[in-house]
């Protein structure tokens, strides 16, 4: 008995709080890509009333150093931005060396993890260690990720040839 009272007034007071929110909330109308919950004003403009779920409204922002009224022409990706120092040709060149050579040694020690990978891989038989002899799920599990690991580094040896393929050709 005292459980059915219990469960009754509990149900009472969330509905009551469910009537409380559907008060608080006032209507919303859309004008055209406006918002407004006036709704004299909404009335004037023959706004829609919106139904269902929330509505946010972010406003946009406008890049700094954007100007309004400029159009250069579509070429404004080609140029650095505005206020950046301006880089010689030959210190170019030398930052674009290092980073070639950077991305070379990158790609040796990728190659030669690729090499050890393929070797220790066996061509999809590996050599079975310890417990594995007794549990084939072990090795099974192991060579998973030896086949896992394999394409993530070729993966990674793909990329960096792409980042060296996008650096300007040494001179």
């Amino acid at each position: 008995m005292k459980t059915a009272s219990f469960l009754l007034m509990a149900a009472s007071f969330v509905a009551s709080l469910a009537g409380v929110s559907a008060f608080a909330q006032e209507k919303v109308f859309r004008c055209g890509n406006e918002y407004t919950n006036n709704a004299a004003d909404a009335a004037k403009r023959g706004c829609k009333v919106m139904e269902g779920g929330n509505l946010t409204i972010v406003q946009g922002t406008t890049p700094r150093g954007a100007s309004v009224g400029s159009s250069s022409g579509g070429s404004s990706a080609a140029k650095a931005p505005a206020g950046s120092p301006r880089v010689e040709g030959s210190d170019q060149r030398a930052r674009d060396g290092e980073a070639r050579s950077v991305l070379e040694s990158e790609l040796k020690k990728a190659e030669s993890r690729q090499a050890e990978l393929l070797k220790d891989f066996n061509n999809g038989e590996p050599e079975k260690q310890g417990a594995e002899s007794r549990n084939y799920q072990k090795y099974l599990d192991r060579v998973a990720e030896m086949k896992a690991e394999i394409a993530r580094n070729e993966s990674d040896i793909a990329g960096i040839r792409r980042e060296i393929g996008r650096l300007p050709a040494r001179n």
